[in-house]
C-alpha cells in the first residue's frame, strides 16, 4: 500500500480524562508528536472530557485549537465507557481506539496494535501486560489485582485474551458499533464486557505485548473498581446463561458441563481441603494459648500449606515424581499468601476480647474465601498441563 493510500486510512484515539489538568497537555503533546512522525496512517485525537471539575476542558479545548488533527468532546456525566461509547458511536474513522492519560504503555505497540486491524486480519486489537514478551514495572498490589482478576475471567467466565484492563485498546469501527448496544456498563467494566462479547460472537481478538511502566501518581480506587468488576462478571455471567444478551452461548454451558477433569478434580481437592481445614484448626487452637493469634494464624496456615499443595500435586491434579516439586511448593506459597490476608485481615478486625468460638467461625468464613482462589491457582497455573509440557 502506498502513502497516500495508507494516509486516507483514519484511526481515531480517545483519550478519556477526568480532571487530568496535570498530565493533559504534556500528554497530548506527546502522542501528537509522536503520531505526526512515526504513524504511517492517518489519525485524530479526541480528548473525552467526562464532567471533570478542574481546568481539564478548558485545556483541552486550547489543545484542540493549537494542535491539527486534535478535538475535544465533553460530557456532562463521568465514566470512561461512557465516554468512549459517546465518541465510537459516532466515528467515521476505520479504527477506533483509546489509551490512558497517563501514557503507561510505551507508544511504540501502537502501529502494532492497529495494524491488523486496518489489514482486516483482526476485529479487535489490545495490548497486553501479562505475556512473558511483555516488559512491566509496577507495584506488588496491582500486578496481584490484575493477574487474580484475569484468572477469575479465564477459569470462571471462559475467555481466552489475557489482560482485560489494560488502558490500550482498538477495534474495527464498524464492529465497535455493531457491538456497543450490548454492552451495559459506562464505567471501569466496559472493556471487558466489550471483549467477552466480541468472545462471544467468535470474533478475532488480537493481542500485542507492551511495554508498560505504571503510573505511580494514578487516583483509580483500586478496591473499588474491583469490586465493579466482580459485580459486572456475575451480570454479564446471568445474561449470558439466560440468552438475555442476545448472543451464542458455547454448548458446553449450556449443557452445564464443568470444564475438562474438574468434575474429578473438584471432589478430591475438597477432600484434601477438608482434611487441610481440620489440620489448620487443630494447629491454630494448639499454638494460639501460647502465642499471639496473628502468629498462629500463619504459622498453621504454612504449614498445612505445604502439606496441601503436596497432597493437591499428588491426588488432586495426578503429578508424581520430583521433577518441579520444589517450584510447584514455591507458586503454591502465592496461594497461601491469599489466605494468610484474608485470614489476617479478619483476625485484625475482631474486637481485642472476642470469644475463642466466634474467632475460629471468622477465620473458617476467610479460609473459604481463600480456598476458591487457591483452587483457581493450582488448576489453571500451577499445574496447569499445558504449562508443564511446554517446559
Amino acid at each position: 500500500m502506498d502513502t497516500t493510500a495508507m494516509r486516507t486510512r483514519l484511526v481515531e484515539v480517545v483519550v478519556p480524562v477526568y480532571d487530568e489538568q496535570r498530565a493533559l497537555r504534556a500528554s497530548v503533546t506527546r502522542l501528537h508528536g509522536y503520531l505526526t512522525r512515526n504513524f504511517p496512517y492517518g489519525f485524530r485525537i479526541t480528548i473525552a472530557d467526562n464532567a471533570s471539575t478542574d481546568d481539564t476542558w478548558q485545556i483541552a479545548t486550547e489543545l484542540a485549537e493549537e494542535l491539527p488533527h486534535v478535538r475535544a468532546v465533553h460530557l456532562d456525566e463521568k465514566g470512561r465507557g461512557r465516554a468512549l461509547r459517546r465518541v465510537w458511536s459516532r466515528s467515521e474513522a476505520d479504527v477506533v481506539s483509546y489509551m490512558d492519560v497517563d501514557l503507561s504503555t510505551d507508544l511504540d505497540a501502537f502501529l502494532p496494535l492497529v495494524a491488523p486491524l486496518l489489514s482486516g486480519h483482526s476485529d479487535l486489537a489490545i495490548g497486553t501486560r501479562l505475556s512473558r514478551a511483555a516488559r512491566v514495572e509496577r507495584g506488588p498490589k496491582r500486578e496481584f489485582i490484575s493477574r487474580s482478576y484475569n484468572l477469575l475471567l479465564r477459569s470462571l467466565m471462559g475467555a481466552g485474551f489475557s489482560d482485560a484492563q489494560c488502558g490500550f485498546k482498538a477495534v474495527r469501527t464498524e464492529v465497535a458499533q455493531a457491538l456497543l448496544p450490548g454492552v451495559e456498563d459506562e464505567q471501569w467494566f466496559f472493556d471487558t464486557e466489550l471483549l467477552l462479547l466480541a468472545e462471544r460472537y467468535g470474533l478475532r481478538i488480537h493481542e500485542v505485548p507492551v511495554d508498560w511502566v505504571d503510573d505511580p501518581d494514578s487516583r483509580v480506587d483500586i478496591v473499588r473498581t474491583a469490586l465493579d468488576d466482580l459485580r459486572g462478571m456475575v451480570r454479564v455471567a446471568r445474561k449470558t446463561l439466560s440468552g438475555a444478551a442476545g448472543i451464542p452461548v458455547p454448548p458446553r454451558i449450556q449443557r452445564a458441563e464443568l470444564p475438562r477433569g474438574m468434575a474429578r478434580q473438584l471432589p478430591r481437592f475438597a477432600v484434601v481441603g477438608v482434611a487441610s481445614t481440620l489440620a489448620y484448626l487443630a494447629l491454630y487452637s494448639l499454638l494460639r494459648p501460647v502465642i499471639p493469634p496473628l502468629a498462629a494464624n500463619a504459622l498453621a496456615l504454612l504449614v498445612t500449606a505445604v502439606a496441601n499443595t503436596a497432597a493437591n500435586r499428588r491426588f488432586t491434579f495426578g503429578v508424581t515424581g520430583s521433577d518441579g516439586a520444589l517450584r510447584h511448593q514455591f507458586e503454591g506459597l502465592i496461594a497461601f499468601l491469599v489466605g494468610l490476608a484474608l485470614t489476617s485481615g479478619t483476625l485484625a478486625l475482631l474486637p481485642a476480647q472476642v470469644p475463642h468460638g466466634v474467632e475460629l467461625a471468622a477465620v473458617i468464613a476467610a479460609n473459604a474465601a481463600a480456598t476458591l482462589v487457591r483452587f483457581l491457582l493450582l488448576r489453571v497455573w500451577v499445574f496447569n498441563p499445558r504449562r508443564r509440557t511446554a517446559r
